[in-house]
């Protein structure tokens, strides 16, 4: 099962990265709609969890943008690459966005929560989006 985790992680972190855009755009759509039924999640959960420090939205930003400019290289290679060697590929590519994540101070699991509370908190999603610019 751990195995399984670690070797979508490139994925899931690039995923996650790149969904910081899109919940604005998504949530300004949204927001004129009647509630959806069943829909009751308080809106206010994330912002009890947003005490993320400067240095860590820094240092999740600047992840963002190795693992975005990885995602390109890896995917460039897997495109090009025989399907023998599209696992070791992959698993490259899974070890190069780890290391891009802890060599900024970073376990996987703290950028991931980043990532999470910046898709949930609109203010947390400003402040990294920003970085990113």
């Amino acid at each position: 099962m751990r195995w399984m985790s670690l070797s979508h992680f490139c994925t899931v972190a690039v995923v996650a990265a790149g969904l910081l855009l899109v919940p604005p755009a998504n949530a300004q759509d949204k927001k004129p709609n009647a509630p959806t039924p069943g829909a009751t999640t308080a809106p206010t959960a994330p912002t009890a969890r947003t005490t993320i420090s400067e240095k860590k939205l820094d240092a999740a930003a600047a992840a963002v943008k190795q693992a975005t400019a990885l995602k390109s290289t890896y995917d460039q290679k897997l495109a090009q690459a025989a399907p023998a060697e599209k696992q070791r590929i992959a698993g490259e590519a899974d070890q190069a966005m780890r290391k891009a994540v802890t060599d900024q101070g970073l376990s996987v699991e703290e950028y991931m929560s980043i990532m999470k509370v910046a898709q949930d908190d609109p203010a947390v999603r400003d402040k990294l989006l920003q970085r990113l610019k």
